[in-house]
């Protein structure tokens, strides 16, 4: 039996949205550190935090001043101070930023740092929605990186961040590609509640896969877009929820079987009785 301990952070927003953007950062950095001491504490080997993590979720401001969140990664002041605390602590830690590539270039992009503070890479949000209350597309370009998985010291993790989970062909680009477990960090309100563990277990199952997916906590003013319900879960291979949060700040932690992954995967031969041969009709854009 291989087992990982994993954990998710959930958090509520530590600075009012009117505060400077540096000291909501530091605010948001500095409840962080707690919870990944904590973390390391019980033996967590890998962490992951929620979407725009040492940020509120801006979007439905449409305010440029938000720009100004946006750093670089690895090199910006917030994966910098991750980096340090994933050495210090000796825990592998997804940490989901606002990436500048470029004045003006910005995406929603998720560093994923080693046990060691070795920066392995990142991942950029793939799907960006454009909806009423979730207008992204003011802030974030589409993700260009495909969906690489990382080796790091806990296994091996990929990411899928929030809107994504609604898209399943990447939960199995993952799988295809290695992914042992797959985090998918979110700012995600009640209107969606009734499939946050449905998708996350669907995924599970479809890919023989763990998913461990995190959403914020609280209503963060003066949007009030939606209150962030937390319920931060683990899911297994047979589509089981190994453990959920509350609705409250939170540090989720499960005990992850890698053996498990082996003996579903022998159970359902998903993988063997693929067709892509006949799923051409999935790479058109056009729906009819």
């Amino acid at each position: 039996m291989t087992l990982i301990k994993c954990g998710l952070v959930q958090l509520s927003l530590k600075k009012d949205t009117q505060a400077e953007i540096p000291a909501i950062r530091d605010a948001m950095l500095d409840a962080h550190e707690a919870y990944v001491e904590r973390a390391a504490a019980q033996g967590v080997q890998a962490v992951c935090f929620q979407e725009v993590f040492n940020q509120p979720y801006f979007c439905p401001s449409r305010d440029n001043k938000w720009f100004a969140a946006a750093e670089q990664v690895p090199d910006g002041p917030t994966i910098t101070r991750v980096r340090d605390w994933a050495k210090r602590y000796g825990i592998v830690i997804v940490a989901p930023i606002y990436e500048e590539e470029a004045p003006g270039v910005y995406y929603n992009t998720a560093a994923v740092i080693d046990a060691d503070g070795a920066y392995l890479g990142k991942y950029r949000k793939t799907h960006i929605p454009d909806l009423t209350t979730w207008p992204e597309k003011f802030f974030f370009k589409p993700g260009n990186l495909g969906y690489p998985v990382f080796e790091t010291a806990a296994g091996r993790i990929g990411v899928y961040i929030c809107y994504d989970r609604h898209f399943p062909e990447g939960f199995r680009a993952l799988a295809l590609g290695g992914a042992e477990i797959v985090f998918t960090p979110s700012a995600t309100g009640q209107h969606s509640r009734h499939i946050w563990d449905l998708e996350g277990r669907a995924a599970a199952v479809a890919n023989g896969i763990f998913v461990g997916a995190i959403n914020r906590v609280g209503v963060e003013e003066p949007w009030r877009v939606a209150k962030f319900f937390g319920n931060s879960f683990f899911a297994g291979p047979r589509g089981d929820i190994i453990v959920q949060g509350g609705d409250e700040d939170e540090l989720v932690v499960a005990d992850l079987d890698t053996a498990l992954l082996r003996e579903v995967r022998n159970e359902w031969q998903f993988f063997r009785d693929r067709r892509p041969d006949l799923y051409q009709t999935l790479c058109q854009r056009d729906i009819m």
